[in-house]
């Protein structure tokens, strides 16, 4: 499979602002991190902000956008409900082995 289409770039790069949100990172650090090129770099990003998946902060750097945080945070929460689905299942089959 080829790992070098502007797909496999982009989520690369996506995947590298993980953990980054509030400090962001430089054009230079996404490079480093991913092995693409800055211009690669400014490429991706562009798609990545017309998207609403990234933003460029004043200071420069990149972050990941509010859009891509609500994206985590909805994967969290349905996560979330479904455990719970599953802690009273689980409360409720011990409960009859009791039994």
């Amino acid at each position: 499979m080829n790992n070098d289409t502007a797909l496999h770039k982009g989520l690369r790069v996506f995947k590298a602002l993980k953990g980054h949100t509030l400090n962001g990172l430089s054009n230079q650090q996404l490079a480093k991190a991913t092995g693409l090129s800055p211009s690669g770099i400014t490429r991706v990003m562009a798609a990545l902000i017309d998207e609403g998946l990234a933003e460029r902060g004043e200071d420069g750097r990149f972050r990941l956008s509010i859009q891509a945080l609500q994206i985590a945070q909805a994967h969290a929460l349905e996560v979330s409900k479904y455990q719970d689905r599953i802690n009273e299942l689980q409360r409720r089959v011990s409960a009859g082995a009791h039994q």
